[in-house]
């Protein structure tokens, strides 16, 4: 099972206060330690929130907002992709992580859609398409 694992944005982290060295150094360890398991597909860091934008789709009508947004409990901070075996494997993993920041913070952990999810609307079609475009962006990364 796929499952993107999120850091949550805090008050420091928008304000882009920079870990610090013990915090970076613990946390790129953590990271080997998901490599060498064959857990970590993906993952960085975001900048603050002032550094992006928000659309809105209301129909066929968009509307862009600039950062920074206002609800940082609901801002993500970073994030990573892992491939493990369940929920469970993945709340042990995230429990060993060191705290992402350096203040009280959240990690959240979502479980990620696969085509069988989709059922009868991942028609044959749709299934060669995903394939060939995972094969695409596999290709960019070089």
């Amino acid at each position: 099972m796929r499952f993107m694992v999120i850091v949550k944005a805090t008050a420091q982290s928008e304000a882009g206060v920079m870990p610090d060295d013990g915090l970076m150094e613990a946390m790129m360890n953590y990271n080997e330690e998901l490599v060498k398991a064959g857990i970590m597909l993906a993952g960085d860091g975001l900048q603050p929130s002032a550094k992006g934008a928000r659309v809105r789709f209301s129909g066929d009508k968009r509307t862009v907002t600039d950062g920074p947004f206002a609800e940082t409990k609901e801002l993500v901070a970073g994030f990573w992709i892992w491939q493990v075996r369940s929920l469970e494997e993945a709340i042990e993993w995230v429990k060993r992580c060191p705290n992402p920041m350096n203040e009280d913070s959240d990690i959240e952990i979502r479980t990620l859609y696969e085509m069988d999810d989709f059922g009868d609307l991942a028609t044959p079609e749709i299934r060669e398409q995903e394939q060939r475009l995972r094969a695409q962006t596999e290709n960019l990364k070089g």
